[in-house]
């Protein structure tokens, strides 16, 4: 998936990966992309909660290997 921005969140444990994510979704404009890429499997309910109570919508997840890629929407 094409993405504007990428954070590499990998060997970080909650709340790290949700904190960092914040940060730089604060830094994007409405409708960019940002990828972020993590290894805490906590990470996976995480940001489904973040982009529920936060508008960021959550447009795609994958796993890649031991790492879980998520795709999520900067909303306006």
């Amino acid at each position: 998936m094409n993405h504007d921005k990428e954070l590499n969140a990998s060997g970080l444990s909650c709340p790290l990966p949700i904190v960092k994510t914040r940060k730089a979704l604060n830094d994007m404009t409405p409708g960019q992309i940002l990828k972020v890429i993590a290894t805490d499997a906590g990470a996976i309910k995480d940001m489904e909660s973040f982009a529920n109570q936060t508008g960021n919508p959550l447009v795609a997840s994958e796993t890649a290997g031991s790492a879980f890629v998520f795709y999520l929407r900067k909303g306006g």
